[in-house]
């Protein structure tokens, strides 16, 4: 049962992305970041080690991905603010893996949320201004 579930949402994600708009792109990375940096929350309070894992290095290729998503010669400061923001992210999601620290999952949880709060902000005749995302 569990893993026709998961096959389900697999399909159901997939689906999604192919009609999905660069911008819903983005927002669902933001969703599934904060998804895995919630169960990477729960893992390390459960002392969960595996989950832990699975769940941080998920959340680290989100947000990597997002850093990579970046258009820096378009996006100017904002661009290379958020790049900052990232690393920032990332060094904070290794010391919760290495120290078992839930501060540092919340601290990451709450600015990607303001973040996503921001890009989803973005009025949607303004969605279509690119082809790729200019500074996520």
């Amino acid at each position: 049962m569990r893993r026709s579930l998961q096959s389900y949402r697999k399909v159901s994600v997939e689906s999604e992305i192919s009609v999905a708009s660069p911008h819903r792109i983005i927002q669902m990375m933001f969703e599934g970041a904060l998804q895995r940096l919630a169960q990477s929350r729960y893992a390390i309070e459960q002392n969960d080690v595996t989950n832990k894992g699975i769940y941080i290095g998920k959340a680290i290729g989100i947000i990597t991905g997002l850093n990579n998503s970046l258009n820096m010669e378009a996006g100017g400061d904002i661009a290379s603010n958020l790049s900052d923001l990232y690393d920032f992210m990332l060094r904070r999601i290794s010391e919760a893996n290495m120290n078992n620290d839930v501060q540092a999952i919340d601290d990451v949880s709450e600015i990607l949320r303001t973040i996503k709060e921001g890009w989803d902000a973005i009025p949607s005749d303004q969605h279509h201004m690119a082809s790729q995302p200019e500074a996520v």
